[in-house]
Parts: structure tokens; sequence; C-alpha cells
């Protein structure tokens, strides 16, 4: 049991760091192979996985984590497709530029956005994620608005299995 749980979180975690993993399917997969798992449990183990690998991308927008060079954007005198639709000076350029002024004057918002993107996945919750960091949103209510968003998601999720299961069966 304990493993499983290991597992889970393990996977969580991985899903929050790379999103090209489903946790919603990994967890619908576990909970319908042992439904003896108690879901709350479950969304417990993915909650605390998926909001610490969040922190990566929370801690990176606000810029207390350096990203390593691979990953960082090389100056270049020609200006790409990319930076004609987004660069300086463009109607993209300046909406981020507006949603940023408005997320530094206003970080209580993001509280709101963010525990809403954690339970229902719109807006998606990397993007919320990225935002709180860039809004100097404090680390406590990124945790608690994130952890009680993703615990009651996931625990619905582990749940429905049992649920489905119990109404066609």
């Amino acid at each position: 049991m304990l493993a499983l749980v290991g597992l889970i979180f393990g996977v969580a975690f991985g899903s929050a760091v790379v999103p090209l993993i489903s946790i919603e399917m990994f967890v619908l997969g576990m909970c319908a192979r042992w439904p003896d798992m108690s879901f709350w449990i479950v969304g417990l183990a993915v909650a605390v996985g998926q909001v610490l690998g969040k922190l990566v991308y929370f801690y990176a927008a606000r810029g207390d984590i350096h990203l390593p060079k691979f990953l960082r954007r090389k100056p270049s005198d020609k200006p790409s497709r990319f930076r004609r639709w987004i660069g300086p000076g463009t109607r993209m350029h300046r909406w981020g530029d507006w949603i940023h002024v408005k997320c530094k004057a206003h970080p209580n918002w993001m509280a709101g956005t963010h525990g809403v993107s954690a339970l229902v996945g719109v807006p998606p919750f990397m993007a919320t994620s990225v935002l709180a960091g860039l809004a100097g949103m404090s680390t406590t209510m990124f945790i608690v608005t994130g952890m009680v968003g993703r615990f009651a998601r996931f625990s619905f999720l582990a749940a429905s299995p049992a649920v489905v299961m119990a109404w066609f069966g």
C-alpha cells in the first residue's frame, strides 16, 4: 500500500514538472485496478506531488530559481516569426505587460484564480502557477490554494471508479 502511495506521489510530481503525463488517467487507472485504496489518501498523495512540482515553476517565475543555460533564450539579431507576433511593441506583448501589471497590483486576485484552476483545471494549473509567481503571491497562499483545490479534484476523481461501479454493478 505504501509503495502504491509513493508511486502515485512520484507520478503526480513528474506530471507537474513534465506536463506530457496525464495524472488524471493514471489516477483513474490506479483506482480502477486497486478499488480498495482509500480515495482521500490518493487525493492527498496527488495533491502534495502536484503542488511540489508546480513550486518549481512558481519559484522560476518569481526569479528565485535560475533556469539552466540550455533552457534560457539566446539573444538573436534576426527576428523570428515568433518574435514578430509577441515581440516588443506588438499587441500581444502589450497585453502580457498589462496582465503582469494587474497581477502585481492585485496579488490576492491570483489566490482565487489559482484555487479555481487547481480545482477545475481552467485556466490551466501550470499557467496560473507561473502567473502566481509573476504576481508575487506568497508561497503560503500558493501552497494552500493549490493543495485544497488539487486535493478536492483528485479525491473526487479517485472515488469516481467506485461510484460508477456502484451505479452499474
